[in-house]
């Protein structure tokens, strides 16, 4: 997404307006002042704040002390939080944003992407404080693709851990209760494994039945695609030493030397799952188990 577009905040004098034909038209104060129109929260909307200049995509709408609130990210990765309503920009034109309706994404038999019976129309609900927790931006980005809708139906918010190793100190600063439960899915989560050594130290950390972590065996969750989907007959085993994605897309025959390769190979994968059925069971498995989890009641 591009944020160019907002370099200049606002554009020319907005005393000195000006004709189609770049004839002066006279005072501000001479024209119809400019209507703030209604403008859905949808996830990638590229938002500007206008009390702060603070310029964002839209990351997720949800509900906190009472209020509906939008989440933007910035170019460097910054999130911050306001309250929806008027009082921003989006392609220059103030808008007052509002909640996203969704708009589940059916398969041919009227269901989601995940197998659930798809509701039209619903809002998403008010989120819970319980979380879900995932290790990276591809394991998230997964999960919205399938479960999304199920997801906003019952107000879970799906948060990136940025690996395993963060996972002790994260649960420290979030303090799980029986109220406020976290799940957690964890890439390689096998017997003497280094993943299974950091979420054993860090359970021991919190009150018992207040986090669940759960995992599956692949080395990254590209993996958990079935291999069909890329023209595999399995996924390839990739020698010790080398970076695993950029050995993976040696052998599919992928451009891997940059990051962008990766990334541009990512959503390629992305593109081809369609639905839950293009995933493998050790995967569908965990993050339905998870989704009880964190949604069962107290």
């Amino acid at each position: 997404m591009s944020y160019d577009r907002y370099a200049d905040r606002y554009g020319t004098d907005v005393l000195g307006g000006s004709s189609a034909s770049g004839a002066p038209t006279g005072s501000a104060h001479h024209r119809r002042p400019v209507e703030s129109k209604p403008r859905a929260a949808e996830t990638g909307l590229v938002v500007e704040d206008v009390e702060t200049g603070w310029v964002g995509a839209v990351t997720r709408v949800e509900k906190s002390g009472g209020m509906h609130v939008v989440v933007l990210e910035d170019r460097k990765g910054r999130t911050r939080t306001f309250g929806l309503g008027p009082g921003f920009w989006v392609d220059g034109q103030p808008v007052v944003l509002v909640p996203p309706i969704m708009r589940p994404t059916k398969t041919s038999n009227g269901r989601t992407a995940s197998g659930s019976r798809a509701v039209v129309g619903a809002r998403a609900q008010v989120a819970r404080g319980s979380r879900i927790w995932v290790e990276g931006k591809h394991d998230a980005e997964l999960v919205e693709k399938v479960w999304g809708d199920d997801l906003r139906i019952e107000g879970v918010v799906v948060e990136m851990l940025d690996g395993v190793d963060n996972l002790e100190e994260a649960l420290a600063e979030f303090g799980p209760t029986p109220d406020r439960r976290v799940g957690v899915l964890v890439d390689h989560l096998v017997p003497g494994s280094k993943e299974q050594r950091l979420t054993d130290a860090a359970l021991r950390t919190v009150p018992a039945g207040t986090v669940k972590v759960l995992g599956h065996p692949y080395v990254d969750v590209w993996q958990a695609v079935k291999p069909a989907r890329v023209g595999l007959q399995s996924w390839p085993t990739i020698e010790r030493g080398t970076e695993w994605k950029h050995g993976i897309l040696r052998e599919l025959g992928w451009p891997c030397e940059s990051q962008a390769d990766v990334a541009r190979a990512w959503q390629r994968i992305l593109r081809s799952v369609r639905s839950f059925a293009d995933l493998e069971p050790s995967l569908l498995g965990r993050v339905e188990e998870l989704i009880d989890y964190v949604t069962a009641p107290a």
